[in-house]
């Protein structure tokens, strides 16, 4: 007699037990080192703000995101930069070389908020120029983090040389040199024109050489000479007659 705690089919016949292993496709253990570029550099500032961009197509300001601004210093080109990453996706929203040029400027109407230019921001990867603003969560952070960028901006202009970011994938490009520009494209008309400036000018006539065929005007004129030539020697030749007849 079977046991009665275990299963038994209509049939009478004992089920068996199904025994799978299933191996997991990736191991939740494992973790992977995600490189932020940031590894070289020495965090000197960082707080907690609110970042924003001026549209200019739309003539507004738009959100970039919520975070932790960071002031970063490479440790072999002591260069500081500017990063700021979204909470939660650490997306980069804000990365620029603090340069002497900058200014930040209060923002109307708040004192925990400052606006400045950037001539070269690389939070979506490639250099663009960007009007960005940025929001503390009371004046004494703002005037904290004007502090600190200030004393940042006098460090890299110690430092002089290029305005490459550190840490960054691409370096920033040099201003196009719009009078130069003009001048190279205008060098080959110039060129041009030299070369036929010693041609003749088809409204100038050439030196005569002496040689060359009479034409138009002059040959005209010196039809009529020979033809008063031929009178006069024939006036001659008839008062010569006319002197013998009577002599």
């Amino acid at each position: 007699m079977s046991d009665p705690k275990e299963p038994v089919n209509p049939e009478g016949t004992q089920e068996e037990e199904a025994d799978v292993h299933f191996e997991p496709v990736v191991k939740l253990t494992e973790q992977v080192e995600a490189k932020t570029h940031e590894e070289d550099e020495e965090v000197l500032f960082t707080m907690r703000a609110k970042l924003f961009r001026f549209a200019k197509a739309e003539l507004e300001w738009k959100e970039r995101g919520t975070g932790d601004v960071r002031l970063l210093k490479h440790k072999s080109t002591n260069k500081i930069r500017l990063v700021m990453r979204r909470d939660k996706t650490h997306k980069v929203c804000a990365n620029h070389i603090v340069t002497s040029d900058m200014k930040l400027s209060p923002n109307i109407g708040s004192d925990r908020s400052w606006v400045w230019n950037v001539a070269a921001d690389y939070a979506d990867g490639e250099s663009t120029a960007e009007t960005l603003a940025i929001r503390f969560g009371n004046a004494d952070n703002a005037n904290l983090f004007k502090k600190a960028f200030e004393d940042a901006q006098e460090s890299n202009s110690g430092l002089g040389g290029s305005t490459a970011e550190s840490g960054a994938t691409e370096t920033v490009p040099e201003p196009v040199n719009e009078t130069s520009t003009t001048a190279e494209k205008e060098a080959p008309k110039e060129e041009k024109e030299g070369d036929t400036a010693g041609a003749p000018s088809t409204h100038v006539p050439q030196e005569s050489t002496g040689t060359e065929a009479v034409t138009g005007t002059d040959k005209d004129a010196t039809a009529a000479e020979v033809k008063e030539e031929a009178v006069a020697t024939e006036a001659e030749k008839k008062a010569d007659t006319t002197e013998e007849a009577k002599a």
